[in-house]
């Protein structure tokens, strides 16, 4: 099994408003994960469908995800959960992620997420050093095109 934490954040030049009307639009955001494709929305801001597929080493992943979304604040902050399964690779994938959204100190807006990953089975058997450098790839390309849409200082 691999696990790890993870926690970025970033200062953007839209408002908080903007910035939140961007981070639920969940079409949008699904072109900011290139490895999570066909969203279906089933209810908004709470459930949604996807699949996941990306290349790990020698292991071909596909992974349908059920998504569940919490609005806890409504502008500032929501908790994501996302699990699927690989049964053709016999690997699991769960994530658990927060965003928080605030305005920043001179203008515009900061993001701040953290969470947690998990993946078990076969996919896993390639080490916690090779899923860390995936996960680590795919959290800056979502702050790569979050900075490039919602603007940097």
């Amino acid at each position: 099994m691999a696990t790890a934490n993870f926690s970025r954040e970033l200062t953007v030049t839209a408002s908080p408003e903007q910035t939140w009307t961007v981070l639920t639009d969940v079409d949008r955001l699904a072109g900011w994960v290139g490895i999570v494709q066909d969203v279906v929305e089933l209810s908004r801001l709470d459930k949604y469908s996807a699949v996941l597929m990306d290349r790990v080493g020698p292991f071909k992943l596909r992974a349908d995800l059920q998504i569940n979304v919490n609005v806890v604040r409504d502008g500032e902050e929501v908790e994501v959960e996302a699990a699927g399964r690989d049964r053709a690779v016999d690997s699991r994938i769960a994530v658990r992620a927060q965003l928080r959204l605030s305005a920043a100190e001179h203008g515009g807006s900061t993001i701040a997420t953290e969470g947690r990953y998990e993946v078990t089975g076969r996919v896993a058997s390639m080490g916690s050093g090779v899923i860390q450098k995936k996960a680590d790839r795919i959290l800056a390309d979502f702050f790569t095109k979050a900075a490039l849409e919602l603007g940097t200082p």
